[in-house]
């Protein structure tokens, strides 16, 4: 829900004074979130940001990093799937799948990622 915008969440249940005390949180531009979902959104966030540090040998298979390296490596969709005697259609799954596992929105950030963990350096 905060993701689509929501600036508050409350429970069914709550009490009458803080549904009152709700509105004026958000009211004042300020988000607010019930104490249970509170924590729901914390471990979400923390889980999140644990995915994004943690190692590509341990979020991405085999063929995940091997397409990341020649994409870092700038290599295009075609010239990875010959390469690799796959369709374009499956580099291009290969690759939305490796940015939906790391949080990454651009190729650029692909690379610069794939730098850090080893995959390919400046040199090549």
């Amino acid at each position: 829900m905060l993701s689509a915008g929501a600036s508050g969440y409350l429970l069914k249940d709550c009490a009458f004074e803080k549904l009152v005390q709700a509105v004026r949180t958000v009211v004042t531009g300020q988000i607010y979130l019930s104490p249970t979902i509170s924590q729901i959104v914390a471990r979400n966030y923390i889980d999140r940001l644990e995915k994004m540090h943690s190692s590509a040998f341990a979020l991405l298979t085999t063929r995940e990093r091997e397409v990341l390296q020649l994409l870092a490596e700038g290599k295009t969709v075609k010239e990875i799937a010959y390469h690799l005697n796959l369709s374009a259609k499956t580099i291009e799954t290969y690759r939305q799948q490796i940015m939906d596992k790391l949080y990454i929105h651009s190729i650029a950030e692909l690379t610069k990622y794939a730098i850090r963990e080893g995959l390919t350096s400046l040199d090549e």
